[in-house]
């Protein structure tokens, strides 16, 4: 395997070296290909990923795995004449006339990690920002979700040449290879522990890296709030996918005097938008999967934590967790959900500061004041106000973390931008004045030019 590793790199790279800068008109035929497969193929994609699931939403799938792609390539396709195009840069009096410009350049081949909770959308989302650049592109989707990787490099290898596009299908001794490589630039998408891995693997190449990683995002539902608004809106992320997202809230934090008005709000809208009986609910990806969920759940139980739970198919409300229980140390990544009492905001966003930096917060206030607050003294790879994951949805923002959450962001001219090298270039006049700073040096122009 790893000889058909390399001479996948080795096909891109010649493609590379054959076609450096590929036309605005050749990246967006490529793009137009991939929206292409994804729309024609939709049923098959739904059936992929409910196979691998065992039960998935189709509404789901379509939200939040198969749009997103679409919306992307669109976003690109209509802006990517303006980010190709050199920008002017000032220049310092003393170097004029001189001219310069920063020219976005392919940086060569990309190498994408993508997982499993969205097998499509996050496998195919920084493909877009990455053929948008003019990169070549290697993809190993996840092993978790055998059909969707199957059907992914069926359709890949109909749709694209190797030269462009390749999937490398296989289990995780695979994924160590392929980090392994000699990439120009690699982004994956996991778990902390494996990204660490991965950002070791690639040091070796000195390979730089992209990192979407997680952590425990937290919400906030201020005083001035609309508990019942908010509750929903925190539902909605919590229960997507049934928690398996990286940007779901993972914790609420609550003014102690309203933990009871917001623990009812919260388990209203459970009851509203996830019932026990709902058919179309996601399940855990796999049985590990949902063994640690419900043993998170029956450690809280057992250490006299107040459970509030509408059936395993819906977010379970942890009551006040002992700070030490798995919920509280753990990227949940399941149905779960702690709801803790804090005195006001300031114990909100000291509770949040001395921990990891999430990938998201979201707080919930109408307050100006409080607002800015949370801007200005929190760190987070995004932070939203008064909805839960929507922000994934904006093609024109970054998406990414920050510290433990993960470095480098895409999507959109982000995206662009980080699949690009972004090269400065100086065009000196046929005639300038530098020339007078030559050797040897000539006191009077030291002291014209401001020098000594």
């Amino acid at each position: 395997m790893t000889r058909h590793l390399n001479a996948c790199l080795e096909t891109q790279r010649l493609a590379c070296r054959q076609s450096p800068y590929p036309s605005l008109a050749e990246r967006r035929e490529l793009l137009a290909r991939l929206a292409l497969m994804t729309k024609r193929h939709r049923h098959a994609i739904i059936e992929a990923i409910q196979a691998d699931f065992g039960q998935r939403s189709e509404v789901e799938i379509q939200l939040a795995d198969i749009q997103p792609v679409l919306d992307a390539i669109s976003h690109a396709r209509r802006h990517l004449w303006h980010w190709m195009r050199p920008w002017r840069v000032s220049v310092p009096w003393r170097l004029l006339p001189a001219r310069t410009r920063i020219a976005p350049q392919p940086l060569g081949v990309v190498g994408i990690i993508a997982p499993w909770n969205y097998p499509w959308s996050l496998a195919l989302m920084p493909v877009v920002d990455a053929l948008a650049a003019g990169n070549r592109v290697m993809l190993k989707p996840s092993e978790l979700t055998p059909q969707t990787s199957a059907l992914l490099g069926r359709l890949v290898t109909q749709y694209f040449s190797p030269r462009s596009l390749c999937v490398i299908e296989g289990d995780a001794t695979i994924g160590q290879a392929f980090s392994a490589l000699p990439f120009d630039h690699l982004l994956f998408t996991g778990s902390t522990h494996v990204g660490q891995k991965v950002a070791l693997a690639a040091a070796s190449n000195l390979t730089p890296t992209t990192l979407e990683l997680g952590g425990k995002s937290p919400a906030f539902v201020a005083g001035d709030a609309d508990f019942t608004r908010a509750a929903e809106a925190i539902i909605f992320g919590k229960g997507m996918n049934a928690g398996q997202t990286c940007i779901a809230p993972d914790y609420v934090l609550i003014e102690s005097r309203h933990l009871d008005a917001m623990t009812n709000a919260l388990s209203r809208a459970i009851l509203k938008q996830r019932p026990s009986a709902q058919q179309d609910a996601t399940q855990p990806i796999n049985e590990a999967h949902r063994a640690r969920s419900e043993a998170m759940l029956a450690e809280a139980r057992n250490h006299g934590c107040r459970i509030i739970d509408h059936g395993a198919h819906a977010p379970a409300l942890v009551i006040d967790p002992n700070q030490g229980l798995a919920v509280m140390r753990e990227e949940i990544f399941g149905r779960c959900l702690p709801v803790i009492s804090v005195k006001d905001s300031d114990q909100a966003l000291g509770f949040v500061a001395t921990r990891p930096n999430p990938l998201a917060i979201y707080v919930f206030t109408q307050q100006r004041d409080q607002q800015r607050q949370w801007q200005h003294a929190s760190q987070s790879g995004a932070l939203v106000f008064n909805t839960t994951l929507l922000h994934h949805a904006v093609p024109g923002l970054p998406f990414g973390g920050v510290g433990a959450s993960g470095h480098g962001a895409y999507h959109g001219r982000h995206g662009f931008n980080r699949f690009s090298h972004l090269r400065g270039i100086f065009y000196q006049a046929s005639r300038s004045p530098t020339t007078q700073l030559y050797p040897p040096y000539q006191r009077w122009l030291l002291k014209l030019l401001r020098l000594i």
